[in-house]
């Protein structure tokens, strides 16, 4: 879905504007960035506005709290997908003041005094005020190395792609650009289009890591939009920079005889050409997590069995294209199907990783984690204690 950051919505809201920087080839992460906010606020930006009315009353009831102390952080952010109610602020909980063990230093006995005794009782000693210490910082999820996450610019970026505990993500451009990235956290580059294959692409694309994506939904006209020929055409550019290769990325019909990928797949074979592992698109419109969970499950499993290669699972979520109008789960769906689902993507030994859609949950984005402060909401604190190890 990419270029654009949320074109995944794609279906429901029509061709994306945007796409066109990471599809001509120049485009780098911030370009890949903008487009990306580009496709989701025209297709659901508007739906999940209203939720910052509810944020907005939940921060005036904090602050009066009797006693007038200082509210809590905010939540969520306020374009998360609505249904259900706000999720409660995460952040370490205040620890209480730490009980002092040890031995005890006894106490010793002051040498009679002669003579006349004081009338005076003795001074009463100085008492230090009690100081409790701040809570440590919430320490970063350490991943399996399967989970990685979809990024564009946004406020909270820097602090959520830390604290969300991926171990490698991606922004569907060919190099990382300036976004810090934690400490053991790997970029993955993407060649997203027909015009994104150029020498400098490629070159920063290999320069990038030791794996590099095919291109994204070439079967979506509001994507890559590329012929099955093409992509075939192409791919030996790809394969010359000695890196793993990722196939093209479907939007659906994976696991499909004479599907895009099934063309693809059968022209690479009869050419010689090189794929190391499959890449694939999921969008559930089912809300109930255990059947979503299920459906996702079965279609991974119906691809592997036909391509018998590795599986990279790089966009999924759950949302509704049909009708014309995306729409999203509740708060506490999306947030049940990530963690059903990451537990049972874990499991599968063919797949070999995952990424949801998205790590921004901005107005243009309703399935994303984490708002423009760096904060989770419900779907963010199960994905960041997604694979964790720890």
């Amino acid at each position: 879905m990419r270029e654009d950051g949320v074109s995944r919505f794609r279906r429901g809201y029509g061709a994306l504007g945007g796409r066109e920087s990471a599809r001509d080839g120049g485009a780098d992460a911030s370009d890949a960035s903008t487009t990306r906010r580009r496709w989701a606020r025209r297709r659901a930006g508007a739906r999940f506005g209203v939720v910052a009315v509810a944020a907005t009353v939940a921060l005036a009831v904090a602050g009066c709290q009797p006693g007038g102390g200082t509210p809590g952080a905010s939540g969520p952010g306020t374009t998360a997908a609505p249904g259900g109610s706000t999720p409660s602020t995460s952040g370490a909980p205040t620890p209480a003041p730490p009980t002092l063990t040890g031995t005890t230093t006894p106490a010793t006995t002051a040498p009679a005094v002669t003579g006349s005794p004081s009338l005076s009782p003795p001074p009463a000693q100085a008492t230090s005020p009690t100081v409790i210490a701040p809570p440590p910082p919430r320490p970063p999820a350490a991943s399996s190395g399967k989970k990685g996450i979809s990024i564009w610019n946004f406020g909270g970026l820097e602090k959520a792609l830390k604290d969300v505990g991926a171990s490698w993500y991606y922004n569907w451009a060919a190099s990382p650009g300036n976004v810090p990235a934690p400490s053991g956290t790997q970029f993955v580059p993407m060649i997203w289009g027909a015009k994104s294959v150029t020498a400098d692409n490629l070159r920063r694309a290999a320069a990038s890591g030791d794996t590099i994506l095919g291109f994204n939904e070439p079967d979506l006209g509001s994507q890559a939009n590329m012929t099955v020929e093409a992509a075939l055409e192409l791919w030996p550019q790809l394969q010359a920079t000695g890196k793993r290769l990722g196939s093209p990325a479907v939007a659906f019909g994976g696991a499909d005889q004479g599907s895009w990928l099934d063309r693809f797949m059968t022209g690479a074979q009869q050419r010689g050409h090189r794929v190391d592992f499959v890449v694939l698109h999921w969008y559930g419109s089912d809300f109930n997590p255990t059947r979503a969970t299920d459906q996702l499950r079965r279609y991974l499993q119906a691809v592997y069995d036909r391509y018998h290669l590795p599986i990279w699972l790089t966009e999924y979520a759950l949302m509704d294209f049909a009708g014309g109008t995306a729409k999203a789960p509740s708060k506490d769906q999306q947030a049940e199907f990530v963690t059903a689902s990451t537990t049972m993507l874990e499991s599968l030994p063919f797949l070999s990783r995952y990424s949801w859609f998205s790590l921004p949950a901005t107005s243009d984005a309703p399935t994303g984690l984490y708002d423009e402060q760096g904060t989770p909401n419900a779907a963010g604190l199960a994905y960041r204690r997604a694979g964790s190890t720890s």
